[in-house]
């Protein structure tokens, strides 16, 4: 696995360095997935966490981007978001059946929008759904939160990668 990922300057203002980073481990995300097939990305290879899966990371990390600046944020419907759902149990991760690239290109539309909400806000702005206590974080606060999940979950799908077809990079 080659990459040409790049880290956000060393003498960046905070919301280029903020964004920097997190956009780093979205791409390390999407490099993880690079040439696998549809049958790989949706094999368990944790026994004890089935949904653990690069498809499913994928899914989980599409509608965590949502929840946070779509939902919390912004104030959206959480309706239409599987995170929310609590009749299933981690229902952000199911994939329904498709495709890794279908699963890559909905991330990839999320972030993009998301990209598009912080552009238009204030670092200082706070949340606006009613209905969570943690709307009440500012976008700031949001995006270090994003940044963490982000890279947590590149690190998982850097050991599911490995587990998978023993394929190993580092930016």
């Amino acid at each position: 696995m080659e990459n040409e990922l790049k880290r956000p300057p060393f003498q960046a203002d905070e919301r280029t360095s903020l964004v920097g980073w997190l956009d780093l481990q979205r791409q390390i995300l999407r490099w993880k997935c690079e040439g696998l097939s549809d049958e790989d990305a949706r094999r368990p290879v944790v026994p004890t966490s089935p949904a653990m899966t690069m498809a499913g990371l994928v899914s989980h990390m599409r509608w965590t981007e949502h929840t946070w600046l779509e939902v919390l944020f912004l104030g959206g419907d959480e309706k239409v978001n599987p995170a929310f759902h609590e009749s299933v149990e981690d229902a952000d991760w199911v994939t329904d059946g498709r495709t890794l690239s279908e699963l890559l290109a909905e991330y990839e539309a999320q972030c993009a929008r998301s990209n598009e909400i912080v552009a238009a806000a204030s670092l200082d702005d706070v949340g606006r759904h009613p209905g969570f206590r943690s709307s009440g974080a500012n976008l700031r606060w949001m995006l270090t939160h994003l940044i963490e999940e982000t890279g947590r979950h590149a690190g998982h799908a850097d050991i599911v990668r490995e587990l998978l077809d023993g394929s190993k990079g580092y930016y």
